[in-house]
């Protein structure tokens, strides 16, 4: 996997407190078929075309005081080649990898191309957003979606002092409001 794969991306934070433990990236990708009902994401689903490569997405996080990268999105999984690649790029700057996606563990251990997806992820948090189910807290948007704890890493206590809710404040100005009970990001 080459670091010349690429993601269509919606957005990307340097540096957050809200998207897991510790500061990390967080990274937004672009397009997602699965449509939740009442998701808070609904900017992201269409395609998109703004692509940045998994060495650009590198750089940003090598350039930054930070504990690792949250991807979240849209779908990252509707982008396999390019979420393995950044993954494998990830573990090898020593660098933490948690995955937000709509699919079950179940849809993912079936599908070869999403297993290798999250082959370095130290957390995938997993499952379709339930409207009813809304919980907004702990990286979970609703209750139903389950934690895949894929190396030891992270453990639930580390994803208790992540706060529910961030405003970050840019250089230029410019405000990003994240976390699981944010409004849309659109």
């Amino acid at each position: 996997m080459a670091l010349t794969a690429s993601l269509l991306i919606h957005a990307v934070v340097a540096r957050s407190r809200a998207n897991g433990p510790g500061e990390r990236m967080t990274v937004w990708v672009q397009g997602c078929s699965l449509g939740c009902a009442g998701c808070f994401n609904p900017g992201t689903h269409a395609a998109g075309t703004a692509r940045r490569t998994v060495a650009q997405l590198l750089a940003v996080a090598a350039a930054e005081p930070i504990e690792g990268v949250t991807l979240t999105g849209g779908e990252p999984l509707e982008q396999p080649d390019g979420v393995a690649a950044l993954g494998a790029g990830l573990r090898r700057a020593g660098l933490g990898l948690i995955i937000l996606t709509g699919y079950s563990r179940r849809e993912i251990e079936a599908a070869p191309a999403r297993l290798r997806a999250v082959a370095d992820a130290d957390l995938v948090v997993a499952g379709r957003y339930q409207r009813k189910a809304h919980l907004g807290g702990a990286l979970r948007g609703s209750a139903n979606k389950t934690y895949w704890w894929r190396t030891e890493r992270y453990r639930h206590s580390d994803l208790d002092g992540v706060p529910d809710l961030e405003v970050i404040v840019g250089a230029d100005g410019t405000m990003t409001i994240t976390g699981m009970t944010a409004p849309t990001i659109g």
